[in-house]
């Protein structure tokens, strides 16, 4: 099987907006901060593991309490 520079373009390109959604799903329940979690999400899939340790660390993390 042969991995071109394409392909892995194509993968990380994906990852991105896939990283992008979860990460705005996510920080909209557990931080105050949505954008700015969309966005560094978005940054760390370009390093893979980044990425899952990220997502990891989102998922443990206590959701946000409202105050009215």
């Amino acid at each position: 099987m042969d991995l071109n520079a394409t392909l892995i373009g194509q993968l990380i390109f994906v990852l991105a907006i896939i990283m992008a959604v979860i990460s705005y799903y996510l920080g909209k329940r557990k931080t105050q901060t949505p954008l700015v979690t969309t966005i560094v999400g978005l940054v760390s899939a370009f390093v893979p593991p980044l990425a899952i340790i990220f997502l990891m660390a989102l998922v443990l993390k206590n959701d946000v309490t409202e105050t009215p």
